[in-house]
């Protein structure tokens, strides 16, 4: 495959998999809502089913991310940021598997418990729902140090517009500082702001990566006409 072919491509996994991100935090339901009877089968269903994408998106992205580090050159920035990215990825990925099968499945027994044994799903439900949140922790503390880093190496390559460089160390610098200072909750709806704030950088430099693909591979097919 051609540089110009694979920037297209990386260009369209990082858009697809970060609009996959942003689909899956706008249907992701709460636990409150999955805990209702009436509402459990068919928000379980859901609830599976969206960390089943986040799953998928995860190695999309990352696919995505190797053609952007091709496209800015081996460095030791770029390499960084891939670790970042990838260390992130993995917290992410346990956080999914804690929230959409593991607390789909424990809720699922505790509405059909009774008694004493209905306590024991409860307190299950509710240490689930704390390793969910150390795993998001984790992965919003490396996805904005990923960010920071792939900002970093933009501006210094040289390869891409400076543009998207400056305002991603203004997304992973603002995601980092929100968080560590307390202000940010990592709720369904603060997690939809983190999601929201890097998917948009994200489609970005995949708009990016498709254009500037798409243009050399338009030059290269005009010279073979020629």
């Amino acid at each position: 495959m051609r540089n110009t072919q694979r920037d297209v491509v990386s260009g369209s996994l990082l858009i697809g998999g970060s609009v996959a991100g942003m689909l899956v935090m706008s249907l992701h339901p709460t636990a409150r809502d999955i805990i209702t009877a009436e509402n459990f089968r068919r928000l379980a269903q859901l609830n599976v089913m969206v960390h089943g994408v986040a799953l998928v998106a995860v190695p999309v992205l990352f696919l995505g991310l190797l053609g952007l580090a091709r496209r800015l050159g081996p460095s030791e920035l770029t390499t960084a940021g891939l670790v970042a990215y990838g260390f992130g990825g993995g917290a992410l990925i346990s956080a999914a598997v804690a929230s959409g099968f593991v607390g789909t499945a424990v809720i699922e027994r505790m509405l059909a418990a009774e008694g004493e044994s209905r306590g024991v799903y409860e307190a299950l439900l509710a240490y689930a729902g704390l390793v969910n949140q150390g795993f998001a922790k984790v992965d919003v503390v490396a996805s904005s140090a990923a960010i920071l880093l792939w900002s970093a190496a933009i501006l210094r390559s040289g390869r891409m517009a400076r543009a998207p460089g400056v305002a991603g160390a203004v997304v992973g610098a603002g995601v980092l500082l929100a968080f560590l200072s307390g202000q940010l909750r990592l709720d369904v709806h603060g997690f939809g702001i983190v999601t929201l704030a890097q998917s948009g950088w994200l489609i970005w430099l995949g708009i990016l990566l498709c254009r500037d693909g798409g243009r050399w591979m338009g030059h290269g097919s005009a010279t073979l006409e020629r």
